[in-house]
């Protein structure tokens, strides 16, 4: 099998440290925003909110709980780079 031209395709490297820390703070940022949606929502109805409030209060809690999940997955994927 011929082999490639290094200076095509270069050495395979991964991705960086920051890039992975991205990722991470991504993937903590999806799941923390859908708990945030089922218990924000839970809890705002528990209350007795409805309408607006509703979309509010839960809006809320969802960006909350994505930022707060986020942070730490990134901080985590960073530890382990």
């Amino acid at each position: 099998m011929p082999a490639l031209p290094s200076g095509v395709y270069g050495q395979a490297q991964g991705p960086t440290c920051l890039n992975k820390m991205k990722t991470g703070f991504t993937i903590g940022f999806c799941v923390g925003m859908a708990s945030g949606a089922l218990f924000g929502g839970f809890s705002a109805l528990r209350y007795g909110l409805r309408g607006r409030e509703l979309i509010n209060n839960v809006g809320k809690v969802m960006l909350q709980g994505g930022g707060t999940f986020g942070t730490f997955m990134a901080i985590g994927t960073g530890i382990r780079c």
